[in-house]
């Protein structure tokens, strides 16, 4: 690889994609960010330059492109809650399936011929046997989930038609912030279990919603796979390298296959901070799963990837500054 390639970034003022800019930047890599800022910070946006706009406007797309020559396109940009897909699909299939078409005509018009999407374990819906490898059959349960399938589908269709290179990442549950403590996680409305349990913890006026307590699992809690945010801009990266080498089209999940309950991480969460936790035990909300496990061996192969912070006391303890207040 070459230093200094410019990479777009869509939604790089966001989570995932303002860890993955600073690791795209400590790889040597120019990032452009394309943000809207309807969810993403202007302040998180450290290594590059920032153009705000939506990926739905084709002239800002476009001159974007233009101007800055990137070698490819790393695609975060998207409507990322579940519940509210279900309440507003309107939203979800206007942001995640038309701004991925117009971003990919944009592209495509001007010589932009590669991609890596950011995908999701939401594509799988309720698996029908663990760990959830590649070849499992993609039954999203949700609009979130099926405009995430639906963009797969489309990378998919215009490789075949025009010869377009894509890297799929299908992640499983984001988490921990930073270890340098640059950047972290700020969602409003905040949705994700280890920042609620964390906000709960700073402040006994807070409940802590734990929903479904009798699932099949050890103690009755949901059981998922956390992978560190860190540890997933790294495979963002990996991907990217992939795809500018000239490898495979290529669809893999991102996860650490350490997988922890919502019991075992509350317990955690009062280990590392000394605080109790206000619970409000809730019914289980339709559709969740009782246990996600990522088959880590696909990006393994492909992508030499591997996890190096998605250790639970080291998640805790990168994101926990960001709630201690």
């Amino acid at each position: 690889m070459k230093p200094n390639h410019t990479v777009l970034v869509t939604g790089g003022a966001g989570y995932i994609g303002s860890h993955t800019c600073k690791a795209l930047y400590t790889s040597g890599y120019i990032p452009v960010v394309l943000d809207n800022l309807s969810t993403g910070h202007a302040n998180a946006v450290k290594w590059g330059p920032l153009i705000e706009a939506d990926i739905r406007d084709g002239p800002a797309v476009a001159d974007a492109i233009k101007n800055h020559k990137p070698k490819s396109v790393i695609h975060f940009a998207a409507s990322a809650y579940v519940g509210e897909s279900v309440q507003k699909p309107e939203i979800y299939y206007q942001n995640n399936v038309c701004g991925m078409l117009n971003l990919l005509q944009k592209c495509m018009e001007n010589g932009l011929m590669s991609m890596v999407f950011s995908s999701s374990c939401a594509t799988y819906g309720i698996p029908e046997k663990l760990p959830i490898s590649e070849s499992s059959p993609q039954k999203p349960i949700n609009p979130y989930g099926r405009t995430k399938l639906i963009g797969e589908q489309i990378l998919k269709d215009y490789a075949h038609a025009y010869n377009f290179s894509y890297s799929i990442l299908r992640y499983f549950n984001a988490c921990g912030a930073d270890p340098e403590g640059e950047i972290g996680e700020r969602h409003d409305p905040e949705t994700h279990l280890i920042p609620l349990a964390l906000m709960a913890a700073s402040d006994p006026e807070r409940e802590f919603e734990l929903f479904g307590t009798d699932y099949p699992t050890p103690d009755g809690t949901c059981i998922r796979d956390f992978i560190h945010v860190s540890d997933l801009a790294r495979a963002h990266v990996l991907a990217l390298n992939h795809v500018l080498a000239g490898g495979e089209n290529i669809s893999v999940n991102l996860g650490s296959g350490n997988t922890y309950s919502v019991q075992q991480i509350l317990d955690f969460v009062v280990k590392i901070t000394g605080k109790n936790i206000n619970i409000n035990q809730r019914s289980a909300r339709p559709g969740d799963p009782p246990e996600l496990c990522a088959d880590v061996n696909l990006a393994k192969t492909i992508l030499n990837f591997k996890t190096s912070h998605s250790e639970l006391n080291e998640i805790i303890k990168t994101a926990a500054p960001f709630f201690d207040h």
